[in-house]
C-alpha cells in the first residue's frame, strides 16, 4: 500500500499534471500541424513542380516478383515528415520567445519595497512618540 501511496503523491505533483497537459495538446498540435503539412502546404508545391503528391516520390530498389512487393526508399514521405518537423519547431520557438519576453518583462518591473517588520513599525512608533515629548 505505501507503494501506491507514493505513487499517487508522485502522478498528483503539479509538475506532472501539466507535464501529461503539455503531452496532450502537443499531440493535438501535431495532428494540426501534419494536416497544415499535407493539406495546404505540400499540394500547392507540388503543384509547382510540376503536380507532383510527395507521398508517392520514391526510388525502385528491386521490382515486385509474384507475390513479393517491391522494395522502395519513399523519400516523398520523408519531405513531408521534415516540413512537418521544420514547422513543429518553429511554432516552439515563437512560443518559448515570446514566454522568455514576458518573462523580461516581469524582470524589468521595479519590485515593491518589502513591508517593514513589526519590530521597525514599534520603533518608529516609539521614535515618533519620543519626538512629540521633546
Amino acid at each position: 500500500m505505501k507503494f501506491f501511496k507514493e505513487f499517487k503523491e508522485f502522478a498528483m505533483r503539479g509538475n506532472v499534471v501539466d507535464m501529461a497537459v503539455g503531452i496532450i495538446i502537443g499531440g493535438a498540435f501535431g495532428k494540426i500541424v501534419t494536416s497544415l503539412v499535407n493539406d495546404i502546404i505540400m499540394p500547392p508545391i507540388g503543384l509547382l513542380v510540376g503536380g507532383v503528391d510527395f507521398k508517392d516520390l520514391a526510388v525502385v530498389l528491386k521490382e515486385a516478383v509474384g507475390d513479393t512487393p517491391a522494395v522502395t526508399l519513399s523519400y516523398g514521405n520523408f519531405v513531408q515528415v521534415v516540413f512537418d518537423f521544420l514547422i513543429v519547431a518553429f511554432a516552439i520557438f515563437l512560443m518559448i520567445k515570446g514566454l522568455n519576453s514576458l518573462k523580461k518583462k516581469e524582470e524589468e518591473a521595479p519590485a515593491a519595497p518589502p513591508k517593514p517588520s513589526k519590530e521597525e513599525v514599534l520603533l518608529t512608533e516609539i521614535r515618533d512618540l519620543l519626538k512629540e515629548k521633546n
